[in-house]
Formats: C-alpha cells, sequence, structure tokens
C-alpha cells in the first residue's frame, strides 16, 4: 500500500509539522508513492544488519527500543518507545552506518518507509523539513545524554556500594586498598602526617561461642558505631576482616593519634552491646595498635606496623593500646 491510499494527514507526521502550505503540498507529492509497510508485534524493523538506507514513520501503533535476552534469544522492550508520528532511523540515513540499537513493533503497527534519497530530496525541498529534523536530533542527543549521566549516577552509587562493609557499614577492605595508598603518597608529597589504629576485638571467638552468631554481628555493629562515632568528618574507619578493623588519621602526629586510640578505647569498654538485657561491652574490649607512616613507609609497611603495635596490646593483657 501507498501512503497516498491511506487516510494519514501529512501534518500529523512531526517530521512535516509548521511547514509552509506551498513545502507541504511539495512534500505530500513526494511521499505519496511511498510505501506503507504493516508490521507485527514483535517484528524487528531495524536491526544492526540493517543498511542506514530507510526511515520509518511510525502512522499507526508503536516501536521501541528492544534487547535480546541471553537466556530465551527473545526480544524484551525497553522504556524507550516511537509512537504515531515520529520517526526512527534518521541518523543511520544521515551518516549512512548500520543501526546502534535494534527496533521492533511493540503492537501491530504501520510504518511509512521513506528511502534515504527520498529524505535528502525532501531536505532539499523544504527548510522546514531540514529544521524539524535538527530539532529531532538535537533531543535524540540530549536523550541520550541524559541516559549516560543517569547511567553514571547508578554506577557510581553501586560503585560506592561495593566499597561498604554489609554488617557493619563501615568502609570494607576494597575502599581500603583503593584509598590507602594515594592517602600514603599525599602525606609524602605534602609532608602532613598519617596515622593509622588498628582494632581488634578481644576474645571474639569465645563471645560468638557463647552468645551465637547472630548477637555476634550485633557486637560488631556496635564497635563500628562506637569507632565512627568517635572520629573527625576527614577521618576513616574501615572493616579490616572479621573483627578486625581500622581508623585512618589523615594529618594526625603519633602523640595524637594514641590519645584518639585511648578515648575510643574507653568508650568501647563503656559501651552495652545488649541494651535489653543490660549486658557491657567489657567481655569483648578492644586492643589498639597505632602507627604512623615514615618516611620509608609505604601502606603495606604502615599496616603492619599498626598489626605490630595491635599484638603487643595483646600481649600486654588487651583492653589498651600500644604504639
Amino acid at each position: 500500500m501507498q501512503f497516498r491510499d491511506t487516510d494519514y494527514r501529512i501534518e500529523d507526521i512531526h517530521l512535516f509539522r509548521d511547514i509552509t502550505d506551498d513545502n507541504r503540498k511539495s512534500i505530500a507529492d513526494i511521499i505519496k508513492d511511498c510505501i506503507v509497510v504493516r508490521a507485527r508485534t514483535g517484528q524487528v524493523v531495524l536491526d544492526a544488519n540493517s543498511s542506514g538506507a530507510k526511515l520509518f514513520i511510525v502512522l499507526k501503533g508503536a516501536l521501541g527500543v528492544t534487547r535480546v535476552t541471553e537466556n530465551t534469544n527473545q526480544l524484551e522492550n525497553t522504556i524507550t518507545q516511537y509512537l504515531p508520528g515520529e520517526c526512527v532511523g534518521e541518523i543511520s540515513v544521515l551518516d549512512e552506518e548500520i543501526h546502534s540499537a535494534t527496533i521492533a513493533a511493540i503492537s501491530d503497527s504501520e510504518l511509512l518507509l521513506i528511502e534515504a534519497e527520498t529524505l535528502w530530496r525532501m531536505i532539499d525541498e523544504s527548510n522546514g523539513v531540514a529544521r524539524n529534523l535538527l530539532q529531532l536530533l538535537s533531543f535524540r542527543i540530549r536523550a541520550a545524554n541524559a541516559q549516560i549521566r543517569n547511567r553514571q549516577k547508578v554506577g557510581e552509587f553501586y560503585r560506592q556500594l561495593s566499597m561498604v562493609d554489609g554488617l557493619t557499614g563501615l568502609h570494607n577492605r576494597a575502599w581500603l586498598n583503593a584509598q590507602l595508598p594515594g592517602m600514603v603518597e599525599h602525606a609524602r608529597a605534602t609532608g602532613a602526617a598519617l596515622s593509622i589504629i588498628m582494632v581488634d576485638l578481644d576474645h571474639f571467638k569465645r563471645f560468638n561461642d557463647e552468645y551465637g552468631h547472630l548477637l555476634g554481628d550485633d557486637a560488631l555493629q556496635t564497635a563500628a558505631k562506637v569507632l565512627n562515632a568517635g572520629l573527625r568528618p576527614s577521618d576513616f574507619a574501615a572493616r579490616y576482616g572479621g573483627e578486625e578493623m581500622m581508623v585512618i588519621l589523615p594529618n594526625t602526629t603519633q602523640k595524637a593519634a594514641v590519645g584518639v586510640a585511648q578515648r575510643l578505647c574507653t568508650r568501647l569498654a563503656k559501651t552495652k552491646v545488649f541494651a535489653d538485657k543490660h549486658k557491657a561491652l567489657p567481655h569483648i574490649t578492644g586492643s589498639f595498635g597505632v602507627a604512623t607512616l615514615a618516611a620509608d613507609q609505604d601502606g603495606n609497611a604502615l599496616i603492619s606496623a599498626a598489626d605490630a603495635a595491635l599484638y603487643r596490646a595483646k600481649d600486654n593483657g588487651r583492653n589498651q593500646v600500644a604504639s
């Protein structure tokens, strides 16, 4: 079927809106012999194997950008849809490249097929068509940019989420591995002090054996809150592994870091894990090891120094600070 044999009006097509009557008559004469094709629901209209030689205008029904599901090899519709009056394939016609997306009918549709040569003829005949096409391309570019920004935001959200320990809410080991080297380099470059505190909950295995792992999780969460509450906005706390945690103190000398560790140690010992049972926390007190970055150290050496100090605190009886 040809366009002249249908009841569709040229002014309902977005590409031909707001053009002069003379231009509209000229356009109508150009497209009168263009073919109207029918596409059943699910039928692919354009894909990566299609040449960039055709423009489709939706006269009835709807098209949608789709993707093929890996398991079923079936088409799955996405949010992007093209409704009556809208067109698809214009970018590939202009740059003569293959289509970057698969477009299929999401309902039984009738489509006006315009060959590339015909589109270029209409552009030559009417400034209005050229203007409408530029507006359409501008809209598509803005929409694509918005999608990219949204994907970047979602990607950043999940990236940040992957850097957080799910149990305690502290930064996790992946965050520590990514961030500590940069902090060390910054301290070296600026001459600022950088200290860390390794924290290990004392006799935590015994605690889990006595109260169970669920209450052990509560104790870890409580200890994490104590650490977070006792730090400056510029400080960081991370779960190093198991019941071991780390506090990072930028711009903090050894003496000041020991003072922070003493304060945290005291607060931890006084904190109640089970408010309903009024059980205090001394039975899972913490041992604290403090180390400050030396000129010849990297991040791993700094952690090793703090870890050695932690074991001195344990060897000296636990529930105390060593440096």
